[in-house]
């Protein structure tokens, strides 16, 4: 044994295997001369009740001294109970974010990662969450270990998502050509929530003890609080008798118009089927909804106009496509594009007039527990089991709400009303309520032609 020093280590002679200069100051720090030439500093110590070494590195990047106070603080980690060479193992199978997002995805695709109200998340969601981990999480930091992730990285994410630096062409299935991938302050939003959801995962996988995007500050997403104005509707009713008259877009008006009158999510209207529809009770019975099962009662306007379709109704789909399979209308996107491109409505998208029709609602005095059961919230999911002992209630809304918004698109003005529950009662009174905008928008074209 000697102290090892610049000199012993430098002039160690090499052999035909490898073997070790033990210091004789400090027990468990020594040098490995390997047949190669290469000498490297290293301590030897014992840990749950095995002999374990930890390299500290080679000589030329560490010097004698160097490595000598670097070793002394590894045995005192040792001392403490702790364990330098089973951390570093631990450190070097640490999984990166890529891993990461591929067990997530494995476990969506299973069924196992559960979404709202404890069920499987639905393939639409799976396929969105695919597309953000693959556009935005993995480009951003695929390489980068999980458990070295700090708030500061998901802030990162965050940014760049905003500032577009994941921009980019791509190619997809559904749709011809490319997709720009833009995002914004709404994707960036969505991401950042996705990731965090992906590391709560890990946490519950025991990858990491601890989830980086807690307490993220996310930016507010301006779609989510658009909303249209009654001079808004009238323009957008204008759009759509518009582009009525090319046949290409007939159907796709028709959808625009029923999303705006019931407030359904785009999904939920295009895939609508037959065996859905209850035009007797005056509602919809979603199967599989983004809530799961759901009842949404409808107005007299939409009840009318499905039943003037189903009528010619040749498929299972009340928005049927134009291929000879029986399927769903599936052109909506690139007419929407189309439609709206150019227009004084360009920022607008399927969601909002949903919350246009919950905007709408609320400015007609109905509660939020009533405009929850309509549009079909989570938060009225009370309200949906006691739906049958409601139903007059709901209906009553559903015709008010319809009926306004139908109003403005044909570019009527007039005051809230409220319809009876019978089928000719609720004819008459809406027959009575477009007389009574009519004759108002009449007297206030006259207030405007006398003043």
């Amino acid at each position: 044994m000697a102290k090892l020093t610049k000199r012993i280590v430098e002039t160690a002679e090499v052999r035909e295997k490898d073997y070790f200069i033990w210091d004789d100051d400090l027990p468990g720090f020594g040098l490995r001369v390997f047949t190669s030439g290469k000498r490297s500093y290293l301590i030897q110590y014992r840990a749950a009740g095995r002999t374990r070494r930890f390299t500290i590195g080679l000589h030329g990047i560490w010097t004698a001294e160097n490595a000598r106070q670097e070793a002394k603080a590894q045995l005192g980690r040792v001392a403490r109970g702790e364990n330098p060479s089973e951390e570093r193992q631990l450190d070097h199978k640490a999984i990166t974010v890529k891993e990461l997002c591929d067990l997530y995805v494995a476990d969506l695709k299973a069924g196992l990662i559960l979404g709202k109200g404890g069920r499987p998340k639905k393939t639409t969601t799976i396929t969105t969450d695919m597309g953000r981990i693959e556009r935005h999480i993995i480009p951003l930091i695929g390489t980068r270990r999980v458990k070295d992730l700090a708030k500061a990285d998901i802030n990162k994410v965050m940014k760049d998502i905003m500032a577009g630096k994941t921009r980019v062409s791509v190619k997809t299935k559904k749709l011809r050509g490319k997709a720009i991938v833009r995002g914004g302050a709404g994707t960036a939003a969505r991401t950042v929530g996705l990731l965090g959801g992906i590391l709560t995962y890990a946490m519950e996988a025991g990858i990491i003890d601890r989830n980086p995007a807690h307490g993220i500050r996310k930016p507010k997403d301006k779609v989510r609080n658009r909303r249209l104005s009654e001079a808004e509707y009238r323009i957008l009713g204008d759009m759509l008798r518009t582009a009525a008259e090319n046949e290409k877009y007939t159907m796709t008006t028709e959808i625009i118009r029923q999303i705006a009158l019931t407030g359904c999510r785009r999904s939920e209207m295009i895939s609508l089927m037959w065996s859905e529809v209850d035009t007797d009770a005056s509602c919809l019975r979603l199967t599989d909804s983004k809530e799961g099962a759901s009842t949404r009662p409808i107005g007299l306007p939409v009840i009318e106009y499905l039943e003037a379709q189903k009528d010619q109704a040749t498929g299972a789909y009340v928005f049927p496509g134009t291929r000879l399979e029986d399927g769903a209308f599936g052109s909506f996107p690139n007419h929407w594009k189309q439609i709206f491109k150019d227009s004084p409505l360009a920022d607008v998208t399927p969601h909002v007039l949903r919350h246009s029709f919950a905007s709408i609602a609320n400015d007609l005095g109905f509660t939020e527990i009533t405009i929850a059961a309509l549009v079909g919230h989570s938060k009225g999911s009370v309200t949906s089991k006691y739906i049958h002992t409601l139903d007059t209630a709901l209906i009553m809304a559903a015709d008010t709400i319809s009926g306004y918004i139908q109003g403005l698109l044909d570019g009527v003005a007039f005051k809230h009303t409220a319809y009876a529950l019978d089928r000719d009662s609720r004819k008459a009174a809406l027959a009575r309520f477009l007389r009574e905008a009519a004759d108002a928008e009449g007297e206030a074209v006259d207030h405007q032609i006398a003043a």
